[in-house]
């Protein structure tokens, strides 16, 4: 039978046998089939296009044309088209970096870990006979008639940008400190010797530690005196008669580097109080106690995110109260009657501002309540932000002898 390849009439005799036969039932075995076929790289042109002249043999063809179509052939402009795609991904994969960036800025990592505490609390002794009263007739007829009651007298001062924090940062930095004055000085459980995690909460964490050895084991020696934190009054000597505490001061900001914010704080605070376990405030046996609070509070980036602070610096003066009593752990203030200190410093006024800073004693002596407050009358403007110079907290106190 003959197969595709073979003579029409039979191979000749003569011609081949041996080894070309072997070859030629070789070959007989070897299909080409379609696939192959399409699948060659080099296609003859056609006789049309070999016409041409210097026209090739044959052409390449396309590895992009598919096996079942026809060949074809290469089309100008297509390797600049391509390139030009490529560089639209590279530009559009630029700009979403770019964007990107912008959306998410980098944030300068945090400062180093917060510096220790240090207050000094130093208690003011009477120079006249403590008066006493109905809490409401104190307060009219005391220096702190025309101050504000409770927190309306922590007043926010005129805000702007400083150069590395937004106007916004420093709200918030004042906003915290005002926070930080109201627990720790108004707050009633605070006050009775009952509470201090209101303040607590408000502190950077590397001050735990300290401020809890402060509230557990006061000591007066400059950095664990609870008084230097909070306003508190030994439960077992005086309580509050009304809770409307009078206050007035003063609140300021600086920015000390790039990455902090420090915001100075003097104000002072009139409570009514009363002996405990004595009459009920309704009658005449409240007295006025003042404590003047200068407070230096640092607030880095993660401060202001967490909406917490870091006390660096307290400067309190307390009084009524007896220069014997240690007013580290909680304030004693004297009774209404208590008789006046007649050797010591040079009287000091709690209500007055502006007194230069001399060094502390352990004691010194309270002005007579009769002493008209300086520079009451009309409250001195805030200075505009960036300003304000970060000067320490002044100190009307006299050393003691």
């Amino acid at each position: 039978m003959a197969v595709p390849g073979d003579p029409p009439n039979g191979t000749p005799e003569g011609i081949g046998g041996g080894d070309d036969e072997f070859r030629s039932d070789e070959l007989r075995s070897v299909v080409f089939d379609e696939d192959f076929v399409r699948a060659a790289r080099l296609q003859e042109y056609s006789a049309q296009e070999r016409m041409g002249e210097h026209a090739r043999a044959v052409r390449s063809r396309s590895m992009w044309s598919s096996g079942g179509s026809a060949p074809r052939t290469s089309t100008p402009g297509r390797g600049a088209r391509q390139g030009m795609v490529l560089v639209l991904l590279i530009a559009t994969a630029f700009a979403c970096a770019v964007y990107m960036g912008l959306r998410n800025p980098y944030v300068p990592p945090p400062g180093g870990p917060a510096e220790p505490f240090s207050s000094t609390v130093v208690p003011l002794a009477p120079a006249v006979a403590v008066p006493g009263g109905r809490p409401a007739d104190l307060y009219a007829n005391g220096p702190a008639a025309e101050y504000r009651v409770g927190a309306a007298g922590i007043t926010l001062p005129a805000v702007r940008r400083t150069h590395h924090f937004t106007d916004a940062q420093v709200v918030t930095a004042l906003s915290i400190a005002k926070d930080y004055l109201v627990q720790s000085s108004l707050d009633p459980d605070v006050l009775a010797s009952a509470a201090s995690r209101p303040v607590r909460v408000l502190l950077d964490p590397d001050q735990l530690d300290q401020f809890d050895r402060s509230m557990t084991a006061p000591s007066g020696d400059g950095r664990h005196a609870a008084t230097g934190w909070l306003v508190r009054f030994d439960p077992a000597t005086a309580v509050v008669a009304d809770s409307r505490v009078r206050v007035s001061g003063t609140l300021a900001f600086a920015e000390v580097n790039p990455d902090a914010l420090e915001v100075l704080t003097d104000h002072t605070f009139v409570y009514a109080v009363r002996p405990a376990g004595g009459a009920p405030a309704a009658v005449d046996g409240a007295s006025l106690f003042t404590v003047r609070r200068e407070l230096r509070l640092r607030f880095d980036r993660e401060d202001l995110g967490a909406r917490r602070a870091e006390l660096v610096t307290a400067y309190v003066v307390a009084g009524p109260q007896a220069c014997s009593s240690d007013p580290a752990d909680a304030f004693r203030p004297l009774p209404a009657g208590a008789g006046p200190t007649t050797v010591g410093p040079a009287a000091s006024d709690p209500y007055a501002t502006g007194q230069p800073r001399r060094t502390a004693g352990l004691c010194g002596v309270l002005a007579p309540p009769t002493t008209p407050p300086a520079e009451t009358q009309q409250p001195a403007q805030t200075p505009p932000a960036e300003t304000q110079p970060a000067t320490p907290p002044r100190e009307p106190v006299s050393p003691a002898p």
